[in-house]
């Protein structure tokens, strides 16, 4: 798409990623919760997205800061 417009590629990830992350987290699936926002939003990353619209941004915003 980006190259086809020329435009910059915007991602948003709906609440159902955000649910099924938050679940796995609790079920233990995933070490960490932030491990596993951090691994879904490095995934747009890597797909070439240049911003993301998340319901994790709060956490990550936080995760930043801290370090």
């Amino acid at each position: 798409m980006k190259d086809s417009f020329g435009m910059p590629t915007i991602v948003y990830q709906v609440s159902g990623e955000y649910s099924i992350a938050v679940r796995g987290h609790r079920a233990r699936l995933a070490a960490t919760r932030i491990a596993s926002f951090l691994e879904s939003l490095t995934s747009f990353k890597r797909a070439g997205a240049d911003g993301i619209i998340t319901y994790f941004a709060r956490d990550v915003a936080r995760r930043l800061k801290s370090g």
